[in-house]
């Protein structure tokens, strides 16, 4: 990372590839675990947080949507949509944190793809919540 205000991600994570938005609103990184799950970070920094000097519920919930994406697509082998995200805001992260995520499939159908997952610090957890992801199709050309 060229940023001086974010220091080195902790030991085994790398920069993580996301699409634009998501790229914008991080840095975002992942570490590989046992089993072939992820773990998720992103260092607070002051554009993450508001007024009150926490980190913005939104900032939570998109980094909680993409982690859970990713837990989606590790079970399912496919890109989906997010389609519900249940949240529930447990504590506050500030700036200068590690913000850590894991999520989990506990369901897959045909169609669908349930997750739950949880963010963390290193002393507390922040969020915990779960969604449901559509599992997109690849769409043929209409035949005329």
């Amino acid at each position: 990372m060229s940023d001086p205000d974010i220091p080195p991600p902790p030991e085994g994570f790398v920069l993580a590839k996301r699409g634009p938005f998501s790229t914008h609103n991080g840095p975002f990184f992942v570490r590989p675990e046992e089993g072939g799950g992820l773990t998720h970070a992103f260092h607070v920094l002051p554009r993450h947080c508001n007024r009150m000097g926490i980190v913005h519920g939104g900032m939570l919930a998109t980094f909680f949507d993409g982690v859970l994406g990713h837990a989606t697509s590790l079970a399912s082998g496919a890109r989906a949509v997010t389609i519900h995200l249940g949240l529930d805001y447990l504590a506050a992260a500030r700036q200068g944190e590690w913000v850590f995520g894991e999520g989990r499939a506990t369901r897959t159908t045909k169609d669908l793809v349930f997750v739950e997952g949880r963010l963390y610090t290193e002393t507390r957890d922040v969020l915990r919540g779960s969604a449901i992801f559509k599992l997109r199709r690849s769409r043929e050309a209409p035949q005329t």
